[in-house]
């Protein structure tokens, strides 16, 4: 019954998300912005306690099946593959490109990040 109440609930959000996204004309996909009201929802916590359990029944339910939802994935793939096919040198250097980018922008934040902290400073003689 739980896991019921979370799917209700992620699409009660996923619908408000679409709906607020088609009012307001904003650009993003309103999945991204029902999702964005859930995390609110768990963020707050007097809602937590009345929602956390459904959601998380819920998300264990899918998680559980996941493989499953790729699975239109994979038949769309499959029925557009001449499509694809039309498009392969640009998918194949979007994916380089993004690839490469990705790593870059990871390596150089990695770099960042990993920094040495300076040398402490010498201690200050005392004043005669």
């Amino acid at each position: 019954m739980r896991a019921l109440q979370g799917l209700a609930l992620l699409l009660l959000a996923q619908s408000a998300g679409e709906l607020l996204v088609r009012a307001l004309r904003l650009p993003l996909p309103g999945p991204v912005l029902g999702l964005g009201l859930v995390l609110a929802l768990l963020a707050w916590a007097p809602a937590r306690r009345l929602v956390a359990a459904p959601v998380e029944a819920a998300a264990e339910g899918l998680l559980a099946h996941l493989s499953l939802l790729f699975v239109p994935l994979g038949v769309g793939v499959i029925a557009h593959l001449g499509l694809l096919g039309g498009h392969a040198l640009a998918l194949a250097l979007v994916v380089l490109v993004s690839t490469l980018a990705g790593l870059a922008v990871t390596g150089l934040v990695l770099q960042a990040l990993w920094r040495e902290p300076p040398p402490p400073l010498p201690p200050a003689e005392a004043a005669p």
